[in-house]
């Protein structure tokens, strides 16, 4: 398969996997008889609601540019991309196939039920043979990044210099300006009124959505940028904090033999696993 092709084949597999999504979590009767309807497998699902389609435009936008003259290393960034795509695809159709092991909800199972599942089973093989595809092109990153793509860009060199010595702040802007649509539009149609579950919906969004800016562009090389030492405690923490919100039912139910029920209790449970997550990578191994 020519990489033009897989390319197109990565972009169509997301899309479908987007559109099952949408179904499964936007429609109120099919998303009541979902089997991962709930935590912990609806972290994974609603990640990849928001991630997939971002993938998606960021490798479509380079596709204009596949023949261009210059900027080495383009096709190898543009596979790159897809195979994060499909990275995330792949995590989360393995998350549904969970929940439909265990059986999550199967009372309440129907048609749609039905028909989700095979919607699973008919993109888990199309994941599967085209991120096969995609790992066997995987080669480290060229010289060069997105910017290089961009002809208006190219043409302002100093303002390509500036944007890449300021990538992280960048990051840290366009996840908190996401975070806050994703979260005020969950408020306002949930009738969110407790500002301590608003702000601890907005941090938990917008460590999500920074972590996946890191690893994305570490994958894809969207924007040349200089490691920061605060990377890794902030991708620790992050982790911490959404495998804490994904498995605190079950967790804090073997501990206090009860769900987590309150608010404070949510975010005490949640933020302290970020915060140790994050301390354990500060502490240093004795020489």
């Amino acid at each position: 398969m020519r990489s033009l092709k897989l390319i197109l084949a990565a972009l169509a597999t997301g899309a479908a996997f987007e559109a099952m999504t949408l179904l499964a979590t936007q429609d109120k009767a099919v998303r009541a008889v979902s089997p991962w309807q709930d935590d912990p497998y609806d972290v994974a699902v609603s990640f990849a609601l928001v991630t997939v389609p971002l993938l998606a435009v960021a490798t479509a936008v380079g596709l204009p540019a596949w023949r261009a003259p210059g900027a080495p290393g383009r096709e190898q960034r543009i596979v790159r991309a897809a195979a994060a795509l499909i990275a995330v695809v792949g995590l989360t159709l393995a998350s549904e196939w969970a929940a439909v092991a265990a059986r999550a909800h199967a009372r309440v199972w129907n048609g749609w039920t039905t028909a989700l599942i095979a919607g699973l089973a008919a993109l888990t093989p199309a994941a599967a043979g085209v991120g096969i595809v995609l790992w066997r092109r995987w080669s480290p990153l060229a010289p060069g990044d997105w910017l290089d793509d961009l002809p208006l860009l190219g043409r302002r060199p100093g303002l390509v210099e500036r944007i890449r010595a300021r990538a992280t702040t960048l990051f840290a802007a366009l996840s908190l300006f996401a975070a806050a649509g994703i979260v005020g539009a969950q408020a306002v149609g949930e009738r969110w009124s407790d500002p301590l579950l608003i702000g601890w919906a907005l941090l938990v969004e917008t460590a999500s959505l920074f972590a996946f800016c890191v690893a994305a562009n570490a994958a894809a090389g969207f924007i040349r940028r200089t490691r920061s030492r605060a990377d890794t405690p902030i991708l620790a923490g992050t982790a911490g904090l959404v495998l804490m919100t994904a498995f605190r039912d079950p967790l804090w139910t073997a501990i206090a033999h009860r769900p987590v029920t309150s608010v404070p209790l949510l975010v005490a449970l949640t933020v302290g696993a970020g915060l140790l997550a994050a301390a354990a990578t500060l502490v240093r191994r004795p020489a």
